[in-house]
């Protein structure tokens, strides 16, 4: 008897702990299961939205406040995960900040962010496959001055003020934009800024906005440098109620594996009234130049220089240096004092438009020569019954029957509208004995002076324009040579004009 109650407790208390690892197990898996719910609650929430209050955060304030989103990192400040920065708030980037590394994560502002540091501030994306994005909607005050981005995924830029000033942006991929920056419904401020090597177009807005952003001064080379992409490396929609402005910019495809186009304005879906200033801008070696394309659309293209925009294997679809194809003839164009040569077309009127290239009152002084592809020079297209006012400029030749025979229009083809060049720079008198005349020694000017020698002495006005076409200098000359002093310009492309009873001639003159 007692042996058998020994053996049922033995038993019992096997049962127990059967019982008791089991009870153990379920626990053990329960607590396992929590803390999996617990982590990937916490990494859905990864996340750090400012509170709106007004408050003003630098870097060292997000280590503090963030939870971790923003750590200090091995070369500086590193952002982990989303991070917001309301309305009302402000991101300060001040000179304890040289550098952030961002992981795969969007940047937010909201309120206002604001770079002032004397040092460049550079953002960088983790490594090659961790691309951060930025957004900037209904902002405020915004103003990005002398940055470095790289491998980002895009900026977008959403009825906000953004001011980008002194900014580089290198390695940017399409994965969060079409372009390095995308502009919607705002007209953000793009001034010297630097892009190369971006895998989309380095400025874009859509054709379902009105954008008028302000690019100015900057360098684009290498971008949307993608295989098969055809895209210009500013691609730009309808403007809203300012000026679209791109002025002094060089858009150079020369490092590129793929060229790609300059510069595209469109208005596809005749939204608003498109106003358009494009200066003083050098735009070579890509597909094409200068695109402008839709319904209403005004813009006024001078002091430019197109220059071997050939890269395009098929002719018959691009490697204009400049193109307006109108879908009405709202879309206007007035050229100035460019220059355009080494293209397959020098300039491409397309279906219906409105171009003035020159008038009797108002010469065009647009430089158009060598333009050409299968052997036959094109300096000017017009594929459109529209007739083309294209008075004042220069061939490159005063030959009437060369320049002829690199135009097409009417004469050609009676479907075509007529083109009315002539006169043109040299023909009054087809020899320049009795036309004022001029040189220039040296060009460039290198000591600050330089000596104008007309070939007859006539008194004449002497002005000097930049490559905005504001007069810079103004001077009246009584003598066959002067000494003019430029030292107070800055270095850089200028134009130089001569008046007198005769007429007018207009030169390009280079100070370094």
């Amino acid at each position: 008897m007692a042996i058998r109650i020994v053996i049922l407790n033995v038993l019992l208390l096997c049962q127990i702990y059967k019982m008791m690892s089991k009870l153990n197990y379920f626990l053990q898996k329960a607590i396992l299961t929590f803390v999996f719910v617990i982590g990937s609650l916490s990494t859905l929430n990864a996340q750090w939205v400012s509170p709106g209050n007004g408050t003003t955060y630098t870097f060292p304030d997000l280590v503090n406040v963030t939870n971790g989103v923003v750590t200090n990192g091995e070369n500086g400040f590193l952002i982990n995960a989303d991070l917001t920065i309301s309305a009302n708030d402000v991101l300060k980037i001040d000179d304890q900040v040289l550098r952030v590394d961002i992981e795969a994560v969007l940047i937010t502002i909201n309120g206002s962010m604001v770079c002032s540091n004397s040092n460049r501030v550079r953002f960088y994306g983790l490594n090659e496959t961790q691309h951060f994005s930025m957004r900037f909607e209904n902002a405020t005050a915004c103003n990005l001055n002398n940055m470095y981005f790289s491998d980002g995924a895009g900026i977008k830029v959403i009825e906000s003020e953004v001011t980008f000033d002194d900014v580089k942006f290198l390695y940017f991929t399409r994965d969060y934009c079409n372009a390095v920056i995308d502009v919607f419904n705002c007209d953000p401020v793009i001034n010297n800024c630097f892009f190369m090597m971006n895998e989309g177009a380095a400025i874009s807005s859509p054709a379902n906005g009105q954008s008028s952003p302000q690019i100015l001064n900057c360098s684009f080379d290498a971008n949307a440098d993608v295989d098969g992409l055809n895209v210009p490396q500013i691609n730009l929609g309808p403007g809203g109620e300012d000026t679209i402005r791109i002025i002094g910019n060089e858009i150079d495809d020369r490092w590129a594996s793929w060229h790609v186009g300059g510069i595209s304005v469109a208005d596809l879906m005749g939204t608003g009234s498109t106003k358009v200033l494009v200066s003083g801008n050098y735009v070579a070696n890509g597909r094409y130049g200068y695109n402008q394309q839709g319904q209403t659309i005004s813009s006024v293209i001078e002091w430019n220089q197109f220059i071997d925009n050939f890269y395009e294997a098929d002719p018959m679809n691009g490697g204009s240096g400049i193109s307006i194809y109108g879908y009405t003839t709202n879309c206007k164009a007035k050229l100035r004092h460019n220059t355009i040569t080494g293209n397959l077309w020098g300039i491409t009127a397309i279906y219906l438009h409105d171009i003035d290239m020159g008038t009797e009152d108002d010469w065009g002084y647009n430089e158009i020569h060598d333009n050409g592809n299968s052997s036959t020079i094109y300096d000017l297209y017009n594929n459109s019954s529209c007739d083309l006012m294209a008075v004042g400029n220069d061939w490159n030749t005063i030959d009437e029957n060369v320049i002829e025979r690199h135009i097409v229009h009417q004469f050609d083809n009676p479907d075509f509208g007529l083109v009315t060049y002539v006169p043109y720079v040299g023909y009054e008198t087809m020899n320049e004995t009795k036309t004022t005349s001029f040189d220039i020694s040296p060009n460039p000017v290198i000591n600050g002076d330089f000596t104008l020698t007309l070939n007859k002495n006539i008194p004449s006005e002497v002005t000097i324009y930049n490559v905005n076409g504001q007069s810079v200098k103004s001077q009246h000359i009584d003598n066959l040579m002067s000494t003019i002093n430029v030292e107070a310009l800055v270095s850089g492309v200028y134009f130089i004009e001569v008046k007198n009873f005769e007429g007018k001639v207009v030169k390009k003159i280079i100070i370094k």
